[in-house]
């Protein structure tokens, strides 16, 4: 694979510069062929060699890049492999925090390379047989002998380390190598994944700097949300994997991914459950047919469906029992939605914008009602109200708003951001749609948006001429994965950190008496 040449744009007055300390000429050589511009320093293999080096690490207003070859602890890594250090750890187990990689991450990632966060361990001398499996067993990835005492001096602003396995333990690979250069084919693999990664770098090179990150509240998981994943996590410690779940509980991948390690199993339909299992309705709701279907198969019930969902559900019972012809504005296709249309199937059409008010057909044009899917833009809906209003003059809606408490403050404090950030940035699966609608809220409002899974998948265009950054989170993604985003820009350099509050969120549900513990 070729590298790439890759020129960043020129340095702005503040971002720091980025010097590449690197022990041995043949990774000197790849990372200035990938990366022409970079300023590379080969300073020499061992620790002595190091610790002279250490000055090369430049001041407070450098950033600072350790990279090179190791050899791989964790059997899972290959030659070719990438690790970037989460933290430098020296031969007694002191460790250097680094700066956190996940930009970079991505970026490596995005470029076609297998990489790897955690921690790498230096030692003065090379290690093998029982005392490369000692250093695995502490749960670091790889081992070089050099970054740990540049780290420790280093006032580098970030600090990283990329070094690129050439070696792995024996009984993972063919051979396990004392000294990198003997075993040909892992360092030609090292080489030029070192290569392809100095040619990435520029992207990551260009948003490095010091940035104001406001945070928006509320954000993150709603009440509805929690009360959900508490059902599932009590289901599981007081029965036991496995629990099957209808659909996502919520929709969000790192949630959903965390349950299935813990033994959660989500199907799609109940027919793929087992006659007699536990089956737990997500908290977008269920239509009748599907209860109906799960009480044929013998199935034990807990319904994790948001009371706010439910809501939506008895309005829709409550018109139809009325003789109403129902407009349900959201989005078709969204389990919310295809929940609540099959409260009254023969009564709900789905709308999503004003442009579909004129087709709506209805038997009696007095007795027209609405309803909406909860997670909808505040502003978007009342538009489409008003164009129905507008036809049906006589329009009945529910008694209180349909769009839950936690999207209307999540937009809220969406729009107080846009004013003053140059992007805001919001965390959720795209799955989720007051997640997407968040993105919708600020773009309008005038200001840059983007929708962000977890740290990693921020792309280094986003940052360019960002200074500041407002953060956000959908209602279904956990605050930890807000976390990662702050600790990843930090990643790019100093970072200050404040809060914008436009409402307090005191809200909160009960579980089920399925899975409510009595003391």
């Amino acid at each position: 694979m070729s590298a790439i040449a890759y020129r960043p744009a020129p340095v702005r007055d503040g971002q720091p510069n980025l010097v590449v300390l690197t022990p041995m000429s043949i990774e000197a050589r790849a990372i200035r062929a990938g990366a022409p511009w970079a300023s590379v320093h080969q300073f020499g293999i061992g620790q002595r060699k190091a610790l002279a080096s250490a000055g090369l690490a430049g001041s407070a207003q450098d950033a600072v890049l350790i990279a090179g070859f190791a050899g791989a602890l964790d059997p899972r890594l290959a030659p070719g492999d990438v690790v970037l250090a989460s933290e430098l750890r020296g031969p007694d187990g002191d460790a250097v925090p680094c700066a956190d990689p996940a930009i970079l991450a991505g970026v490596l990632r995005r470029g076609g390379l297998r990489v790897h966060v955690g921690p790498i361990v230096s030692s003065p001398k090379l290690v093998h047989g029982a005392r490369r499996r000692e250093l695995a067993q502490t749960g670091a990835l790889a081992v070089d002998m050099e970054s740990a005492w540049i780290a420790r001096d280093a006032q580098a602003q970030p600090l990283a380390t990329l070094r690129v396995v050439s070696d792995a333990p024996s009984g993972t690979q063919r051979h396990e190598a004392y000294r990198p250069l003997r075993i040909a084919s892992g360092v030609l693999a090292a080489y030029r994944s070192l290569r392809r990664a100095a040619g990435l770098l520029g992207e990551w090179v260009e948003v490095l700097g010091e940035r104001e990150i406001t945070l928006g509240s509320p954000r993150a998981s709603c009440a509805g949300v929690v009360r959900a994943v508490d059902i599932v996590r009590e289901a599981l410690a007081e029965r036991g994997a496995p629990i099957y779940v209808r659909k996502q509980i919520v929709h969000n991948v790192h949630v959903v991914s965390e349950l299935e390690r813990l033994g959660v199993v989500f199907v799609e339909e109940v027919d793929e459950v087992p006659e007699g299992a536990t089956i737990i309705y997500s908290a977008h709701g269920v239509s009748p047919a599907v209860r109906e279907s799960a009480a044929e198969r013998g199935l034990e019930v807990i319904d994790a469906t948001c009371p706010l969902v439910a809501k939506v559900h008895a309005e829709t019972r409550r018109f139809a029992r009325e003789g109403f012809d129902i407009v349900l504005i959201g989005h078709e296709g969204h389990e919310e939605v295809e929940g609540t249309i099959g409260e009254a199937p023969d009564r709900v059409q789905v709308i999503a914008s004003q442009d579909e008010v004129a087709a709506v057909a209805v038997a009696d044009p007095e007795k027209v009602a609405y309803i909406t899917q909860t997670t909808l833009a505040v502003d978007e809906t009342a538009v489409v109200v008003h164009a129905l209003r507008e036809r049906f003059p006589g329009l009945a809606g529910p008694k209180s708003d349909d769009i839950c408490y936690a999207t209307q403050n999540r937009q809220d404090a969406v729009r107080a951001l846009a004013g003053d950030c140059d992007i805001v940035l919001v965390v959720g699966s795209p799955n989720s749609s007051n997640s997407r609608r968040l993105v919708e809220v600020a773009e309008r409002a005038g200001c840059r948006s983007e929708l962000v899974e977890r740290a990693d998948d921020i792309r280094p265009e986003l940052l360019r001429d960002a200074r500041s950054v407002g953060l956000t989170a959908g209602a279904s993604a956990p605050e930890e994965l807000v976390a990662g985003v702050v600790s990843a820009l930090g990643g790019l350099g100093r970072v200050s950190v404040s809060e914008r509050v436009v409402a307090t969120e005191q809200v909160h549900f009960k579980l089920p008496p399925e899975v409510r513990r009595t003391a």
